[in-house]
């Protein structure tokens, strides 16, 4: 596999994420000044009522949670609302009707170990207009990836010191878990939610994801050129995808620093198209619950026992190709690829990741023979058949960069790009673009900066 000399590392908007920033600060200053109100409201929510005492906050990435303790014996509970400014405002009704359903489904349909949802609402359900809310048990436990990581290190790196016992019943665990979720499917590709007059589940709205959520905070993406409705195959999906790409592409302004890394990106993200039927050379027709942020950094674990006492944040799964669920786990190192191919060449990262993917392998053959699964998977191979056969033939790069705006780039050059400079692998229509489109990028470059400057050499823009 070629890959390119200096690998294209991911950028933000800088403004987008900058104003993304300040609005979520002066939102936390509000949330955080309505703690007693909160407090009120979430003993009258939760079983056993009681009156509420502030314990703490928990911050992610997406969201805060808020947590009270009742002294009745039974569990603390939490309070999680979505953080403007870094969930997309349009969608944080949307995002948390979806994870309310998916929670339910799950806890209905797996052993995954999900936490108790006492009560949810939408916006104008909340205390103080906060946010759509998701009140549940608070659950005991310390992050996997506390565990896993490399202490004093920057950014999430696998200890290389780990004990195989340890990764051992850790993998055996989470191979459980995808198992079981290999073994429920939907019709279509989309949000899950159930019906309340038939109780049965169906995808009834369109997949909302990570990377849509990602495109609009932080890269200026106009959302009103993202789907609206489920997908009934998945070629139509990864169409969409594609089409994602290259909107990306066009829209956010600083994503070429100079010209050839312009043409670098329009090459990968056309080649990325055209490479639909390659790994999708016929419609897929099962379409499985997949949470692409399914990690340890969102798994809590007794550092004693090593169990998984709950896997958290659920909030952009989604029934998808089943394909993707048949993908080997990408955060087994972590940190996801494409922050290894910044920093080191293509065989360096095979040469990490080969062994604690071979690993894993080897914990999700124990659960299948356990649970003698291999003849209910379609075409009666096994999941770690299938999870061996993607990265063999590659699609678990493909996949991976379907759900990756900012990285796909990377992952083409990296992983998916043959021999050649590119160009003359796409079509005359799109070489045809290629010119306008660099000098575009370039004006667009021009004008950011600018701007950028006016803002930030202001001086009334904290550091962020």
């Amino acid at each position: 596999m070629a890959q390119k000399t200096s690998p294209l590392k991911t950028l933000f908007d800088e403004l987008e994420e900058t104003n993304g920033d300040d609005e979520c600060k002066a939102w936390l200053n509000r949330a955080f000044d309505s703690k007693a109100e909160l407090a009120v409201f979430v003993a009258g929510r939760r079983e056993g009522g009681g009156t509420g005492k502030y314990v703490g906050f928990l911050k992610g990435s997406f969201n805060i949670s808020f947590r009270f303790s009742f002294g009745d014996g039974r569990p603390d509970v939490i309070i999680r609302f979505p953080k403007p400014g870094h969930t997309a405002t349009a969608y944080r009704d949307e995002k948390t009707v979806n994870e309310v359903q998916v929670m339910e489904y799950l806890r209905q349909n797996t052993d995954i170990p999900i936490p108790r949802v006492h009560s949810w609402g939408l916006l104008a359900e909340s205390p103080q207009h906060l946010g759509p809310f998701i009140i549940m048990d608070y659950v005991n436990g310390t992050l996997l990836s506390t565990i896993l990581k490399q202490p004093d290190q920057d950014g999430m790196v696998l200890s290389p010191n780990i004990d195989d016992t340890t990764l051992d019943k850790i993998y055996y665990q989470v191979a459980y878990y995808i198992v079981q979720l290999s073994q429920l499917s939907f019709a279509s590709i989309g949000a899950i939610s159930k019906d309340d007059a038939s109780s049965a589940w169906h995808v009834t709205g369109r997949p909302l994801t990570y990377n849509m959520n990602e495109l609009v905070t932080v890269a200026g993406y106009p959302d009103d050129q993202f789907p609206t409705a489920p997908f009934d195959r998945a070629s139509d999906y990864l169409r969409s995808v594609a089409n994602e790409h290259l909107i990306h592409l066009w829209t956010q302004r600083n994503l070429a620093d100079d010209a050839e890394i312009a043409q670098e990106r329009f090459i990968a993200r056309h080649r990325f198209a055209q490479l639909i039927s390659k790994y999708y050379p016929e419609d897929c027709k099962l379409f499985i619950p997949f949470c692409d942020d399914m990690r340890p950094s969102n798994m809590l674990i007794d550092p004693e026992t090593l169990q998984i006492t709950a896997v958290l944040d659920f909030e952009f799964t989604n029934a998808m190709p089943a394909e993707f669920t048949y993908d080997p786990p990408w955060w087994l190192l972590l940190s996801g690829p494409e922050v290894w191919l910044e920093r080191c060449a293509m065989d360096e990262f095979v040469t990490l990741y080969e062994p604690r993917m071979e690993q894993f392998l080897r914990a999700l053959e124990r659960v299948e023979t356990e649970m003698a699964l291999e003849v209910k998977q379609p075409g009666g191979l096994s999941l770690s058949t299938r999870m061996r056969d993607s990265w063999t033939t590659g699609r678990f790069w493909f996949d991976y960069a379907a759900r990756k705006s900012f990285d796909v780039d990377t992952i083409y050059w990296a992983a998916l790009h043959k021999d050649g400079a590119g160009i003359e692998l796409l079509d005359d229509k799109a070489r045809a673009e290629m010119e306008p489109f660099t000098q575009i990028k370039m004006e667009q470059l021009k004008a950011y900066e600018e701007e950028c400057t006016a803002r930030f050499s202001s001086g009334d823009v904290e550091d962020m």
